[in-house]
């Protein structure tokens, strides 16, 4: 786990700046305090970060050159299964001189280029410099678990794990208004655009070829709808499940340092703890987010389990003061306005296990692989979603807030946009309503991804939804965890995201994924025999923050709720219509579904003062 950079100015003549390439790279120190280093050949630099989890020695060091001398590489991520490959590559004439995973990848890039990314089991961003054929090489996993950024700025291909890094070497800092769009409708902005013009993200499952001579070739190396369009039928998918999810467990255990779990106490990270446990790992420790409103927190649970499985216990509760400040920290380590709004407690839990561990499993994937989200009943039976709009023309109803939010979403008439919108918190006509925006964003992306999903499984929503959370709010919720983890210097695992359950659970038939109230079928048929039954049957929680009464209630927030009424963000020409003075004293007054319009600007204030302004040559484009 590390943090990757570089520099290819597309005139060979121009020679890569030392200094400016190490300015990149230790804009990244947080993702790799354990070793660092450069490459650099006229026109070409690369840099790197270490975070030492494979093989702690100093053989591990990067940017790795092959021993040939023909390619230099550097590499962030893991690949899980690299052991299988010894004999083969022994065969084959290679020595192995190392105990990481770096060399196998190199060994194996210089046997098979590209085509030997189908064989790994693992999570990935790397770039591959090519000194005789002179083309810059840069990859990513099949999910997008490891980010990786890049742009084109005065002649020069700039990439790196993270944003900062390209605004460091000084990339213009310009917000786009398709991204700031996105943001506002869809909470986040999907595919290869960013929240930024003139910075993408490579795409997941995508390689992208750039000659120095400026060709540009982008290879889709793996394909989802592929994999579960050619899956082989599933004869006993339980039991399929049971021994692959437990494989994936064992995988992502391959460390030489301690590995530990983020265990909130609901289904999916109690079946991580339960497969460690079941496969008798020993020594883990657990790291529980604790909350002092009742109905938030699941902490007894997580500690009753730690306990029962003999494991560690390790909880943290964030208020006032200290989840302030965890919340600007994790804005600059996430390089855009915060989504989630768990981002300061994962930081936090993070930190936390900083002392004892360098590696921690997490259950995402599971609710968008299995169907665990409750929006997903909506689209079960479409044609009910007319009559409940209906509903809404009674106070009633439209009063309680449970019905509150889906008698909004029942104006949404278009299948498609049920779709596209169904993990939104508020939807377009509550935007052209509250914000005066009325104007949808162009969302290619997500468009694309509907179409894919449409012909995958047509006349069916739910797993149409499912499809499209794969591409797009999964990726956003692994950058969520990227980011918290690293910014505390921790490598993330998530072992849901395992390409055979990937591909195999999206061939099963729809009872294994949504029978029952929470959806997960299989997940709980699977761990009934291992897990106690009060979190198979305790209701679904997760990471959610009670941030109404935060803002409004919290000392440590008086004053940054204050500012923001008078924020430049409503001085912009898109937010100027915006009476945010007007939502704020109804959130006072006790009107708690103001939080969904007010977190997104609220989070984009404080972004805009306490991330841009970093970056003291860079000027926000109004």
């Amino acid at each position: 786990m590390c943090g990757i950079n570089g520099i290819l100015h597309l005139q060979s003549q121009r020679k890569v700046d030392e200094r400016l390439l190490t300015r990149m790279r230790d804009a990244l120190e947080h993702r790799g305090p354990d070793d660092k280093g450069i490459f650099v050949n006229k026109n070409i630099g690369l840099g790197h970060r270490r975070l030492s989890i494979l093989d702690i020695s100093a053989a591990g060091h990067q940017p790795f050159l092959s021993e040939d001398g023909r390619y230099a590489m550097v590499y962030n991520g893991e690949i899980y299964n690299f052991k299988e490959f010894y004999p083969e590559l022994r065969s084959k004439g290679f020595d192995i001189k190392t105990h990481s995973d770096t060399e196998v990848l190199m060994k194996l890039f210089q046997l098979y280029g590209l085509k030997m990314l189908n064989r790994l089991n693992g999570m990935f961003a790397f770039a591959i410099w090519d000194m005789v054929e002179k083309k810059l090489t840069v990859v990513r996993d099949r999910m997008g678990v490891k980010p990786l950024y890049y742009s084109f700025y005065n002649e020069t291909f700039y990439f790196a794990s993270e944003q900062k890094a390209l605004f460091t070497a000084g990339v213009p800092l310009k917000m786009s208004q398709d991204g700031i769009e996105e943001y506002i409708f869809n909470r986040f902005v999907a595919g290869e655009e960013t929240l930024f013009q003139n910075v993408k993200k490579v795409l997941p499952g995508h390689a992208i070829i750039l000659h120095e001579s400026g060709k540009i070739e982008s290879e889709k190396w793996w394909d989802l709808k592929y994999e579960i369009q050619n899956h082989e039928t599933i004869k006993k998918p339980v039991d399929w499940f049971r021994e692959t999810f437990d494989d994936s467990i064992r995988l992502r255990m391959v460390s030489d340092v301690p590995v530990g779990v983020l265990l909130s106490a609901g289904l999916d990270s109690s079946s991580v703890l339960s497969s460690l446990h079941s496969q008798q790992f020993k020594d883990i420790q657990a790291f529980t987010i604790a909350f002092k409103e009742q109905e938030h927190n699941e902490s007894h649970l997580a500690k009753r389990l730690a306990e029962q499985y003999n494991y560690g216990y390790n909880s943290i509760q964030l208020e006032d003061d200290e989840l302030y400040s965890k919340l600007l920290t994790s804005t600059y380590f996430q390089d855009e306005p915060l989504m989630h709004l768990s981002e300061p407690h994962l930081l936090g839990i993070s930190q936390l296990a900083k002392p004892k561990v360098k590696v921690l499993l997490s259950g995402e994937g599971a609710d968008e692989l299995m169907g665990g989200y409750v929006r997903y009943k909506a689209l079960q039976f479409p044609t009910l979603l007319h009559s409940i709009a209906v509903l809404g023309n009674l106070d009633a109803f439209s009063k309680k807030a449970r019905f509150e939010k889906l008698i909004r979403y029942a104006q949404i008439k278009d299948c498609k946009d049920l779709v596209i919108f169904n993990g939104c918190n508020i939807y377009p006509n509550d935007i052209a309503k509250t914000f005066g925006m009325k104007d949808m964003p162009k969302n290619e992306y997500r468009h694309k991804i509907y179409e894919e999903a449409k012909s995958l499984y047509p006349n069916d929503l739910r797993r149409q939804a499912l499809y499209f959370d794969q591409h797009t709010y999964l990726c956003s919720l692994l950058d969520r965890n990227d980011r918290c983890t690293m910014g505390a210097s921790i490598e993330c695992r998530e072992p849901f995201l395992d390409q055979r359950l990937l591909a195999g659970l999206g061939s099963l038939d729809n009872k294994w994924l949504f029978t029952g109230k929470k959806g997960k079928y299989i997940l709980k048929t699977a761990m009934q025999s291992r897990l106690p039954r009060e979190i198979l049957t305790f209701k679904k929680v997760g990471l959610s923050t009670p941030w109404g009464d935060y803002i409004t209630k919290s000392a440590a927030f008086k004053d940054e709720l204050e500012s923001f009424s008078n924020s430049e963000l409503f001085k912009m020409p898109y937010f100027e219509h915006i009476n945010v003075k007007k939502l704020i004293s109804n959130l006072q007054k006790g009107d708690n579904r103001m939080v969904s319009y007010i977190m997104p600007l609220f989070m984009m204030h404080i972004w805009l003062k306490n991330y841009v302004n970093k970056f003291d040559l860079i000027k926000l484009e109004k």
